[in-house]
């Protein structure tokens, strides 16, 4: 195992802290975890974002205060 050190921000520090399953685990456990969980995201999925990510650069999104606007809310 190589070891290194590297910098994180206070912020990202106190996310990584918040991660952690139990006290003794570590920020590479809690990394490793991060990285599965991105590794195992379905095919479907996977084409689903890529749809929303067009859709979003077309510009067919509508924020909060539209749909708000059109129900009368």
């Amino acid at each position: 195992m190589a070891n290194t050190s590297i910098q994180v921000s206070e912020k990202l520090l106190e996310k990584l802290k918040k991660r952690k399953l139990y006290e003794r685990e570590t920020y590479e456990e809690v990394i490793e975890d991060l990285l599965a969980d991105v590794s195992e995201l379905s095919e479907e999925t996977k084409r689903s974002l890529a749809r929303a990510e067009k859709d979003v650069k077309a510009g067919r999104v509508h924020n909060l205060d539209s749909i708000k606007k059109e129900f009368g809310l």
